[in-house]
């Protein structure tokens, strides 16, 4: 069923439903991109950030739903995304959820079967795919930069996030390299393998290794902690000509070609390898990826091109998640 859009041009009325940690720069955001309104915000814990401006701070999702709204953002905790999203649906509210899409890929998936039958624009807020330095490496890549794709590892690392008390590490942290590593190869996970541990005392694990092969065949390994005082956030691209290296916390890309291997040693003539080559920094225009997520959201409501993170694609990406969880339980690795 197609989307009910809404005219181009025309505001969009937007709420938005948790004043929390990422609630906060959400209101921010929203107020700041040309062709959006904040009119209604929600939050049954009240506003502690103090973003509610001149807005009443409305209970529930109901209450947000009654203020006449085009759009929401949904920036509640994790366990209550399904219960929020599906009641938007029902309202004829077109929604963007922070990721994950749910608890559980099941939910995930009555999630966006919802807003598939209603004919609504229903997304997920994967940010990292609005980070500059990504889109740069997945746009070089598509243009054959890299030549053939071999390998994407990302390192994702540093300190306990207080805002975090309903997931683990993997369902947080882990699911933005998922998504984006599927985004950049432009291909699904076929496998995946996990080890994950608990050492800070808490429900959830703190700590995850994860390796897998995509659809395309590209070999992928994810990094993922928060219990670590060094912060790192760095994605790597490897393939036939070189390796793409983003630092998403700068928003930097580097290319690093391979360089000449040729030897003189005829015992070494039939190695088959590569040696450092140039290396080029890329100068990028550096824009706030929440902002670019929210003009995307837009865009898709007016019904330009946009590329927005579906339902569809959280659903998979969850799935990963609970693969790589299962996996790590069990030991074996975990076929999609």
């Amino acid at each position: 069923m197609s989307a009910r859009l809404l005219p181009e041009g025309r505001t969009v009325r937007m709420g938005l439903i948790g004043l929390g940690s990422m609630g906060r720069h959400h209101a921010r955001v929203i107020r700041e991109v040309e062709g959006m309104e904040l009119v209604a915000v929600a939050d049954p814990v009240g506003d502690r950030h103090g973003v509610a401006g001149a807005l009443s701070v409305l209970p529930d999702v109901e209450g947000l739903i009654a203020a006449g709204i085009d759009a929401a953002m949904v920036a509640v905790p994790t366990y209550l995304h399904e219960e929020v999203a599906l009641a938007l649906a029902e309202a004829g509210v077109h929604t963007m959820v922070e990721k994950p899409i749910a608890a559980t890929a099941e939910s995930g998936r009555r999630v966006a079967q919802a807003f598939e039958s209603a004919g609504l624009v229903g997304a997920v807020g994967y940010v990292e795919r609005c980070n500059p330095a990504l889109l740069e490496m997945r746009r070089r890549i598509a243009a054959g930069e890299l030549g053939e794709l071999y390998q994407i590892t990302t390192s994702r690392q540093g300190p306990f996030p207080a805002r975090i008390a309903d997931v683990g590490v993997v369902k947080d942290l882990a699911t933005h390299d998922i998504d984006l590593t599927a985004w950049i190869a432009r291909s699904e996970y076929a496998s995946v393998s996990g080890q994950v541990t608990h050492r800070s005392g808490r429900e959830h694990e703190d700590m995850v290794v994860a390796t897998g092969r995509l659809r395309d065949g590209t070999i992928v390994s994810h990094t993922v902690n928060w219990l670590s005082p060094l912060k790192v956030r760095e994605t790597v691209a490897t393939g036939e000509l070189g390796a793409f290296v983003a630092d998403t916390l700068q928003g930097d890309l580097t290319f690093v070609a391979n360089g000449d291997v040729r030897s003189e040693w005829e015992r070494a003539a039939t190695f088959r390898g590569v040696s450092e080559g140039d290396s080029i920094r890329y100068a990028i225009a550096r824009r706030e990826p929440l902002r670019v997520e929210q003009e995307n959201f837009r865009d898709a409501l007016w019904g330009r091109p946009a590329d927005v993170v579906s339902m569809a694609e959280g659903v998979h990406t969850l799935e990963v998640v609970e693969a790589i969880l299962d996996s790590a339980a069990t030991g074996h690795t975990r076929t999609l």
